[in-house]
């Protein structure tokens, strides 16, 4: 699965990257994750299958929603994972969105 995050400069959220690559790991699997500033998301359409937004930007989900045509799902992580920087809540957060989301 491609995962990408984004916030307001892409900073924030590339710790949550590297917490939720550790997790990953250790349960094995092999996902792509990244990072970007929210102004890149349009240049990524097509490379991510899940788009999470850090929770300062979660105001643009709709927006967002609508730039992705609905054909991938868009989240805003939760803030306790978010300020905690819990890479595996936000890991499962994920998997458990793009599980609904192609139900």
């Amino acid at each position: 699965m491609n995962i990408m995050l984004a916030c307001n400069a892409g900073m924030s959220t590339s710790l949550i990257v590297a917490r939720m690559e550790e997790a990953a790991e250790e349960q094995g699997k092999n996902y792509k994750i990244w990072a970007v500033d929210q102004a890149s998301i349009k240049r990524e359409l097509g490379n991510f299958d899940i788009l999470l937004l850090g929770p300062q930007v979660g105001y643009l989900q709709k927006k967002v929603t609508k730039l992705v045509e609905e054909k991938v799902p868009v989240a805003v992580i939760k803030t306790l994972d978010y300020g905690k920087c819990d890479g595996a809540a936000v890991l499962k957060f994920a998997e458990d969105t793009y599980n609904k989301f192609h139900v």
